[in-house]
């Protein structure tokens, strides 16, 4: 076997055709048609090639991830030449709006349309001819949809999976059986049906009657014929909730694994005994497979269904239980969907101890939980994190230390290092495992819940077969956004490795400091390189265009933005957290943001620092970064408290001539306050000092009435990080 691989690149991340993303394997036949078409005639040579090629399989597509763009109108003429007396002269005045909505992609990354053949001399001559095809290929969509496209033969199926996995991409893989999103694709007939459609649209007005009595009759040209194929064909998703009677019935979140393997052997035993089963006793094995894993071949993964209770998430004081099961079944599952369903629903899987009621399985009528962990028609996201932990290889384990030789037993830095980075590569086999293509660019391993309500690692290990020390809370920035669920590690057919999408707020951009921060770091030093990067980054991607104000927070001329508004970023090193912050404009001055924000600057941020993983800062180091997430219902940076303190000095904006600087100070915050909307606070000044040609600097406490939220970068240094407030409690 051999593969036709023909790699197409637009001049533009734009795509205007009709329908979903990617690219049909339709529409590419019909750009190799146009593209080798010698006016109205195709040689017999391009006609046999392109009758081959319309007969194998449907091809799998590698395609940059794409997201729709604003729709715009287009003004055409309709097709009612009726409503203007049949005058094609008159067809302005029966032109309509038509909406056109294009796909935008990084155009830097190709679409790569895969056929496998048969080995021969025909079809090698065949494929050749393709390739030739292909160099003459000018657009891909609409006219203003300009591509360029170049074909090879690749004779190792290893190399043809290699360069998918290198492509960075999403992979469509047709799947005739499934429900997927459906692609139209070439096959026998359709080059004839096209040739047909071609001179009937030529002859499509044809005039009848002479003279003052002649009409134009327009006749429709047939539409072409294509076979519509399902691609990437997705699971089917049951919702169960756990309830005795009409009310939750909640489950620990720590003993997820006891739980789930309850589940499913008791779903695999009711299925035994049904009917189903006795009319063929093979079908046991089958189950076996399915349900448990045993005796499964390579093969037989992609098939087993995967069980999931699901920890309540959403909210930072939402308890921790479990009250939901999902049950994921792959398109190829060789157990019907109703019967994996009937399996399921009713299923008693323990009794109330205090009340003796039963508890069981009952299809939710609410499936708004989903969302939090990516499933049907929640949005992809880059940023997930572990609610349950992975259990990674034994090679990722961490060392144990004895409980009675604590001290002496304790690690150093470099053996953490070692130990993360192992975790680290560990995280990288199991998202391949678990069949996540896309690449992760930045990997945190740790014991600690990344939320408040979470647990420790271990505290998931009693009764199960993983050690704790092969358990580990991950958090991973993929770079494209993913769908989920996604579940990885060794545990994740028994609910351990349950990812959660985290969404970022628009606006605040976080990177943690893993690795590199010295002790010479200062908090303003360190945001003004940050400030430095971030530019030359957003000047990489703009070219030689001048930086807006946006992002340098200085005018055209080069003077800096007085004016008395938040108009530009700030650049923040949280030395609570040893994080990196951005924070758009709009959200210090507590508004929404505005048009050229919402629409060029934020995307253009985020694009510039998507793969920011390194900072040399001078002598704060040369720092290693992962994005990371602000939770601002429980950070102390965000989350609302009627008392604040300074983490940063408050340099103030004005020196007052009052009785003595601690009195200057609290007159200067009041003011900022005040400018910056926030309620009159009770400020006790704890500390105050100045610096030769820079003025007075303070820390002080500020007690406000009621709760209010954050961030409070106060003063004349906030857009650097000075004057930086935390929460108290």
């Amino acid at each position: 076997m051999s593969t036709l691989l023909l790699r197409v690149r637009f001049h533009d991340g734009r795509y205007h055709g009709s329908g979903v993303w990617p690219p049909s394997p339709a529409r590419l036949f019909q750009a190799l048609i146009a593209g080798a078409a010698c006016g109205e005639k195709l040689s017999d040579q391009v006609v046999k090639a392109l009758n081959w090629l319309e007969g194998l399989d449907a091809p799998i597509i590698a395609a940059p991830s794409a997201y729709p763009g604003r729709p715009f109108k287009n003004f055409v003429p309709n097709n009612d030449l009726d409503a203007v007396g049949g005058d094609p002269d008159r067809i302005g005045e029966i032109r309509t709006a038509k909406n056109i909505r294009p796909h935008l992609f990084n155009a830097a990354v190709p679409l790569i349309y895969a056929w496998t053949f048969e080995d021969g001399a025909d079809a090698e001559r065949h494929a050749r001819t393709i390739c030739q095809i292909a160099d003459k290929l000018y657009q891909l969509g609409r006219g203003i949809d300009m591509a360029w496209a170049a074909g090879e033969i690749v004779a190792d199926a290893a190399e043809v999976e290699a360069r998918f996995r290198a492509h960075g991409g999403v992979w469509w893989s047709p799947n005739e059986r499934g429900d997927g999103e459906t692609l139209l694709c070439p096959h026998r007939g359709s080059l004839a049906s096209l040739t047909v459609r071609f001179n009937k649209t030529r002859g499509r007005f044809e005039r009848i009657g002479q003279g003052k009595k002649a009409s134009l009759l327009f006749a429709q040209a047939p539409k072409p014929n294509f076979k519509p194929v399902p691609y990437n064909s997705p699971s089917t998703f049951l919702l169960f909730d756990i309830r005795n009677g009409s009310a939750f019935a909640p489950q620990p979140f720590d003993r997820i694994v006891a739980l789930t393997e309850r589940i499913r052997d008791l779903a695999a035993q009711q299925l035994k005994a049904s009917a189903w089963r006795r009319e063929d006793p093979k079908r046991e094995v089958c189950i076996e497979r399915v349900f448990i894993g045993r005796d499964a071949s390579e093969a037989d993964k992609a098939r087993r269904i995967r069980i999931a209770p699901l920890p309540s998430i959403g909210h930072a004081q939402a308890e921790r239980s479990i009250r939901r099961v999902l049950v994921t079944i792959p398109p190829d599952c060789s157990i019907a969907t109703g019967d994996v369903a009937w399996a399921f629903s009713g299923l008693a899987i323990g009794s109330d101890k205090e009340t003796g009621e039963i508890i069981e399985l009952v299809t939710a009528s609410d499936r708004t939980m989903l969302e939090h962990y990516g499933v049907n028609d929640a949005a992809p996201a880059r940023l997930w994190r572990t609610v349950t932990p992975a259990a990674l290889p034994e090679r990722a384990a961490r060392r144990r230390i004895d409980p009675c030789r604590m001290r002496e037993e304790a690690k150093d830095g470099a053996e953490r290092a070692r130990e993360n980075a192992a975790a680290e590569s560990a995280v990288r086999q199991a998202l391949r495992h678990a069949g996540v293509e896309t690449p992760a660019q930045a990997i945190r391993a740790q014991r600690e819940p990344f939320e408040g309500k979470g647990q420790r690692a271990e505290a998931f290990a009693k009764e199960t077969r993983f050690a704790k020390e092969r358990l580990w809370h991950v958090e991973v920035s993929f770079a494209q956004a993913v769908r989920g669920p996604l579940l990885i590690g060794d545990g994740r057919y028994l609910g351990l490795g349950l990812m959660a999408r985290v969404r970022r707020t628009e606006g605040i951009f976080a990177f943690a400091i893993m690795d590199g921060l010295t002790d010479q770091a200062k908090p303003l030093a360190l945001a003004r390189a940050l400030r430095r990067a971030v530019m030359a980054r957003v000047q990489e991607k703009i070219g030689r265009e001048t930086l807006p104000a946006f992002f340098t927070g200085h005018a055209v001329d080069g003077t800096p933005l007085r004016p008395g508004r938040h108009e530009h970023l700030a650049f923040i090193f949280d030395t609570l957290r040893k994080r990196l912050l951005i924070v758009a404009p709009h959200i210090l001055a507590r508004r929404d943001p505005s048009k050229a924000e919402r629409e060029w600057y934020l995307p253009l941020l985020e694009d510039a620092v998507a793969g920011f993983q390194e900072l040399r800062a001078g002598p704060a180091g040369k720092l290693v970064l992962a994005p990371t997430i602000v939770e601002q219902s429980d950070d102390p940076l965000f989350t609302p408290s009627p008392i604040w303190e300074s983490v940063t000095p408050y340099r103030v904006t004005r020196h007052a001539r009052l009785r003595d600087a601690a009195a200057a100070v609290e007159a200067d915050i009041l003011a900022e306050c005040l400018r910056a909307g926030f309620p009159q606070p009770r400020i006790a000044v704890s500390e105050t000092f100045g610096k030769r040609g820079l003025g007075l600097f303070g820390r002080a406490q500020l007690t406000f009435r009621t709760a209010v939220a954050g961030p409070l970068i106060l003063g004349r240094d906030r857009h650097f990080g000075g004057g930086l407030f935390a929460a108290v409690g």
